[in-house]
């Protein structure tokens, strides 16, 4: 098991490289906060419009279908469950609570368990007033005939046995599975055609006018570089962990709730000593090499600069939020 090779979500993708990985990353920052903003308020047609725009890029970028397979497989099945969980929901999971007991119980106990009779009708005779024959003609003649749907319009969609399909839960199935699968696969895309350096120099960049507010940017994109740096060594330590709790082929059942709990809890302590001592030399190595402040010690892994083909996709970009206002 390879941790670091196995997990489908948030791998950077070295080789081969695409004309994604050669977009200047604050082009593309822009573009993955346009996907996560652009389904808010949405039709439920430019929301499925969304999902088909990731799916096209995916194939148009060239990435590797082994690569991609993988998590769009997943995450595809994911959202075609959660469709179809909320689609036969009863309409569209919006189900008036009711109490089991009524509101005044004391009023309720203390009416009579009899029901009282009732009036007497009058003896004397009205002759104004009409018999039951003529009230039931004059009802007759006042009733309404019965009028054709003038439209197709049906709220029930499908409704077979006890699976029953209206507009309103249909309508909140493809917004919500839509929703799932664009906030998902964006990040992962972006993630998967984006170096971490890329990122946090672009961030870092985006962030530059919050210095008039006496903000630590150049810290914050430190700390994010070095948190981006540290997550493959947690991933590092826990497969170590879990391959020498394999090779003492431990027996579990025989163990027990109480001492599987407190082998849990040792191989967590351990993982977390070891986390500690990853970071601690990472903090000695930075000391050594006369790291004092990130304005004194900065790296410069990549200069932003904006290309051709950078001001291309940001002329998309308008474009696509024109289309977002004036149809989605």
């Amino acid at each position: 098991m390879d941790l670091l090779r196995s997990l489908p979500i948030g791998l950077y993708l070295e080789q081969p490289i695409t004309w994604m990985h050669r977009l200047d990353p604050r082009v593309k920052i822009a573009w993955l906060m346009s996907f996560l903003a652009a389904p808010i308020l949405a039709t439920a047609e430019w929301r499925l419009a969304i999902v088909v725009v990731l799916i096209l890029l995916t194939v148009v970028a060239q990435i590797p279908m082994r690569v991609w397979r993988q998590q769009m497989g997943w995450l595809l099945a994911l959202a075609l469950y959660v469709f179809s969980l909320v689609a036969i929901a009863p309409d569209g999971l919006s189900v008036e609570p009711r109490p089991r007991l009524p509101e005044n119980e004391l009023a309720f106990v203390q009416q009579p368990a009899t029901i009282p009779e009732p009036a007497p009708q009058k003896p004397w005779f009205n002759p104004f007033q009409p018999t039951p024959k003529a009230q039931e003609e004059f009802a007759k003649s006042q009733r309404r005939p019965e009028l054709k749907q003038p439209t197709d319009y049906r709220y029930v969609v499908f409704q077979r046995g006890p699976i029953r399909v209206t507009r309103r839960s249909l309508d909140l199935a493809i917004r919500v599975s839509t929703l799932l699968f664009t906030l998902i696969y964006s990040t992962n895309l972006f993630l998967l055609t984006t170096a971490p350096e890329e990122v946090t120099a672009g961030l870092e960049d985006l962030m530059r006018p919050l210095r008039r507010f006496n903000l630590p940017v150049t810290e914050v994109a430190l700390t994010l570089t070095l948190s981006l740096r540290f997550i493959p060594l947690v991933l590092e330590e826990f497969q170590n962990l879990v391959r020498s709790v394999r090779t003492r082929a431990i027996n579990w059942k025989k163990l027990g709730f109480k001492r599987t709990a407190q082998v849990c809890l040792s191989v967590a302590e351990r993982l977390l000593q070891n986390l500690l001592l990853r970071a601690e030399q990472m903090a000695n190595a930075m000391k050594v090499r006369g790291f004092t402040s990130p304005n004194q010690h900065r790296v410069q892994w990549h200069h932003l600069v904006l290309k051709r083909f950078d001001w291309v996709a940001l002329v998309l970009l308008g474009g696509f939020w024109v289309a977002r206002l004036a149809i989605g």
